[in-house]
């Protein structure tokens, strides 16, 4: 019986598999999702998998409490035990897998692709995926790539106080999101994230935007803004309201130092990404920048992970970006000259 944008959403969730998983024919491909999400998207995908010629399997199992490593108790163990054995692997969790024990042993396997579509709902899906040109956001997202990756000192500020300043390390990778063709883990498109060196990162973060750490620290769009005082890639004090408080006590109940370390710094550049659907979605919307502490993954470190409790991402909305003082984006629109027109193709 069909529902509302059934063609839509299987348009998207086929896109989603061909054009940005690249699935071949004889592929295993797992999709998990936990109860509290949007089990159409996972029916779609496996559709669209089935039709490409890949040996599907959905894992539908209880929601977990957290993200990441604090997932791993709640979890069964075939579910542990399927993620590494699958050539790609989609994760639809809204309480993540990312980060934690399976997602760990899939990810650098060197077989494994994992592409982290976090809690996305029918709408959301159409909307970042379905309605977004694919290769119009490869060229742009090359290209700020291009840029970034040349420059050494960066700077960040936005309207509601944020203010900091870092180096890149130029032996760490970028972690362009668009397709997801090579082993090791992938997100939603219109992301890119990077891991500056730590030592040099100091200053103010201000999450206007949204916080997400699983647990009681998801808290989704922020009422007041959370700030984050740096000092050398390291967390020195957290301060603000009432949220800024169920932060504080959340990193405290952790009790892991790795938890205050800065993992990665990422751009925010998926055309019709909307604010306060999840944090899949939330983390690109069109020129904000989102920071994650915690735990590390191996394309943010381009080694080994750092290994943590957990990991929390906060959001600075409409940034002001300078690579090495030239300015890249001002109050979250591209102003860069080699970045204007082909923002313009993607929409923006």
């Amino acid at each position: 019986m069909p529902t509302i944008k059934d063609l839509e959403l299987f348009k998207a969730a086929y896109k989603t598999v061909k054009e940005i998983l690249r699935i071949r024919e004889g592929e295993n491909l797992l999709i998990t999702i936990d109860s509290v999400s949007d089990f159409r998207v996972a029916e779609e995908m496996a559709k669209a998998g089935e039709a490409l010629g890949a040996k599907v399997m959905v894992a539908w199992h209880t929601t977990p409490k957290g993200y990441g490593k604090a997932t791993d108790p709640y979890l069964p163990r075939p579910l542990i035990a399927a993620c590494p054995e699958a050539d790609a692997w989609i994760e639809l969790n809204n309480q993540w897998l990312l980060y934690g024990t399976p997602w760990q042993m899939a990810v650098t396997n060197g077989r494994t692709r994992n592409l982290m579509l976090g809690g996305l709902s029918t709408d959301q899906l159409i909307r970042c995926v379905g309605e977004v040109d694919i290769d119009a956001q490869i060229a742009f997202q090359e290209k700020v790539v291009e840029i970034t990756r040349k420059a050494v000192h960066m700077r960040m500020t936005n309207r509601a106080g944020t203010d900091v300043e870092f180096e890149n390390d130029p032996k760490r990778p970028f972690a362009n999101e668009h397709i997801a063709e090579t082993p090791g883990g992938h997100f939603l498109t219109g992301q890119i994230g990077w891991a500056p060196q730590e030592d040099t990162i100091n200053g103010r973060l201000v999450f206007d935007g949204a916080i997400s750490g699983g647990g009681e620290a998801d808290i989704g769009m922020v009422s007041e803004p959370v700030v984050y005082e740096i000092e050398k890639g390291r967390i020195a004090g957290i301060r603000g309201g009432r949220e800024a408080d169920v932060v504080r006590k959340w990193f405290e109940k952790l009790n892991d130092p790795n938890m205050y370390m800065a993992a990665h710094v990422c751009y925010g550049f998926n055309p019709n990404a909307m604010l306060g659907f999840s944090t899949t979605e939330d983390e690109r919307v069109w020129g904000c920048t989102e920071w994650g502490f915690g735990y590390q993954g191996p394309m943010y470190s381009g080694g080994e992970p750092r290994v943590a409790a957990s990991h929390i991402d906060g959001i600075c909305l409409e940034t002001s970006v300078t690579c090495e003082g030239e300015p890249v984006t001002k109050d979250g629109e591209v102003v860069h000259p080699e970045l204007i027109e082909l923002a313009k193709a993607c929409g923006h």
